[in-house]
C-alpha cells in the first residue's frame, strides 16, 4: 500500500506539475501586446436570477456606476422561476425583466431564453454579450477594461473573480482562495502563453460573432461553463482573460449547500467527459495544449483522490478483517494526505499573499483560513465520490451578502 501510495502521489505530480509551473510563470512572463485604439461598443448584460431580490439591486447599481458610456449599456433580466420580488427589483433599478416559469431548471435554459427574447425584441443585437449572475459586484472600470480588450478582437473574455464574503467562515474562504488561484495563476498564465483560458461560472464577454456561432445558448449540462469552454475550444476558439476587470461574487457559507454544489460541479465535469471527453482526447493526441489542460484541470485530482481514499480504506478493511498490521497502511496514508496538505497549504499561501488586495480581512483570519484551505480542499474527496452515484440536479444558492456586509 506505501508502494501505491507513492505511485499514485508521482501520478498526481505529473498530471499537475505543469500547473505549479504557471506560479512562477506568471512572475516573470510579460505581456507582449501593443495598445491598440480603443473603440465604444454596445453592449447586452445579461442576469440570469431566481429568487435574488436581495442581491440583484447591489449588481445592478455596479453596472450603473461604470466608468463606461451607460448609453452604450442595456440590462436584461431572466426572472427564472421566481417567487420573490426579484422583478420588481430589477425593473426599479432599470432593468428590462423577462419572466420564465419552467420545469427546466439550471442557468443554461434560462440564458437560452433570454437570449431569444433579446434577439425578438432587438433584431439589429449587440456588439457583446455581459453574463453575470446575480450576486455579482463590479469593479468600477470592469466594462471599461473588458471593452479595452474587446477592441483587440478578442470576441470571448472573462475577467478576474474575487469573492464578496471570502473572510466570513472557512468555506467561503476556501472557494475564495480557489476562485483567486485561477484567475491569477491559471487564467492569467495562460492567456500570457496564448492558450485558451476558461470560463469560470460568471462574468464574462462574448462578442456578436460568438453569439451567431452557438445560436443562443445551447449549453445545458450542470457545469455549463466548462461545457461552453470545451465546444468553443474544440473549435479552436480562444477564451481570454483580462487581469484588470475584477468582479465579486457570493460563495456558500453553509456547508450543506457547499456539498450540493460541489457535488454538481463533479457530476457536471463527468458529463462534459462524457460529451466532450472523445473530441478533447484527440486534440491531446493532436497537441493541442488547450485540450490537454482541460482535461487535466477536470480529472485527474478528482479520479486520483478519490481512487486513493477507496484503495486505502478497501486495504484497512482487509487488515481489520485479517488481524494484520494496520500501522504501516495509516503511516503511508497520513504521509500521503500529508504531502498533499503541505502542497495545497503553499499553494493558499501564495495565493493568499500576492492576492492580498482583493482580500479585505483582518491579518488574523488570513493566517488562519490559510491553515484551513487545505481542508477544505480535501471536503472534495467524498463530494466527489458521491458524485459518481447519487444523481444531482441544480439547485438555486441562497444569497443575502452585500460587499458593505462582508467587511
Amino acid at each position: 500500500m506505501e508502494f501505491i501510495n507513492r505511485c499514485i502521489t508521482v501520478l498526481f505530480l505529473l498530471c499537475c506539475s505543469y500547473q505549479f509551473l504557471f506560479i512562477p510563470l506568471s512572475w516573470f512572463l510579460k505581456n507582449d501586446e501593443t495598445e491598440g485604439e480603443t473603440a465604444l461598443h454596445r453592449f447586452a448584460v445579461l442576469i440570469c436570477a431566481r429568487n435574488e431580490e436581495y442581491v440583484i439591486g447591489d449588481l445592478i447599481d455596479s453596472i450603473h456606476e461604470q466608468t463606461y458610456a451607460q448609453d452604450m449599456l442595456d440590462i436584461y433580466v431572466m426572472a427564472d422561476n421566481c417567487t420573490d420580488h426579484t422583478k420588481e427589483t430589477a425593473e426599479d433599478k432599470g432593468a428590462y425583466v423577462y419572466t420564465r416559469t419552467s420545469v427546466q431548471t439550471g442557468k443554461g435554459y434560462a440564458l437560452q431564453a433570454l437570449l431569444r427574447h433579446i434577439h425578438e425584441d432587438v433584431p439589429e443585437g449587440y456588439d457583446g454579450y455581459f453574463v453575470f449572475d446575480a450576486d455579482n459586484v463590479l469593479d468600477h472600470d470592469f466594462i471599461k477594461n473588458m471593452n479595452r480588450e474587446f477592441s483587440k478582437g478578442k470576441d470571448i473574455i472573462t475577467g478576474y473573480r474575487a469573492s464578496k464574503n471570502l473572510g466570513y467562515n472557512w468555506i467561503s474562504a476556501g472557494y475564495g482562495l480557489w476562485f483567486l488561484r485561477e484567475s491569477r495563476y491559471l487564467n492569467y498564465v495562460r492567456d500570457l502563453l496564448h492558450t485558451s483560458c476558461f470560463v469560470s461560472g460568471t462574468g464574462f464577454l462574448f462578442g456578436r460573432q460568438t453569439a451567431a456561432d452557438i445560436v443562443d445558448w445551447p449549453f445545458h449540462l450542470l457545469t455549463e461553463d466548462i461545457e461552453f469552454t470545451a465546444e468553443r475550444i474544440l473549435k479552436n476558439k480562444k477564451v481570454y482573460f483580462c487581469r484588470d476587470a475584477v468582479f465579486y461574487d457570493e460563495q456558500p457559507v453553509v456547508f450543506s449547500e457547499s456539498v450540493h454544489q460541489r457535488k454538481r460541479w463533479a457530476r457536471g465535469y463527468l458529463q462534459v467527459l462524457g460529451s466532450y471527453g472523445k473530441d478533447l482526447l484527440k486534440g491531446m493526441v493532436q497537441g493541442r495544449f488547450a485540450c490537454f489542460d482541460l482535461v487535466m484541470s477536470m480529472m485527474p485530482a478528482y479520479i486520483i483522490s478519490v481512487v486513493s481514499v477507496f484503495l486505502n480504506l478497501c486495504w484497512l478493511i482487509f487488515c481489520f478483517l485479517t488481524s494484520a498490521d494496520v500501522q504501516p497502511v495509516l503511516i503511508s496514508f497520513l504521509q500521503f494526505a500529508g504531502n498533499m496538505y503541505l502542497t495545497l497549504f503553499v499553494v493558499g499561501l501564495i495565493t493568499m499573499i500576492s492576492e492580498r488586495k482583493h482580500i479585505r480581512i483582518p491579518f488574523s483570519r488570513r493566517i488562519l483560513y490559510t491553515f484551513t484551505f487545505p481542508l477544505f480542499m480535501f471536503t472534495y474527496v467524498p463530494i466527489a465520490f458521491s458524485a459518481l452515484f447519487c444523481r444531482c440536479e441544480w439547485t438555486p444558492v441562497r444569497h443575502t451578502f452585500s460587499m458593505e456586509k462582508t467587511g
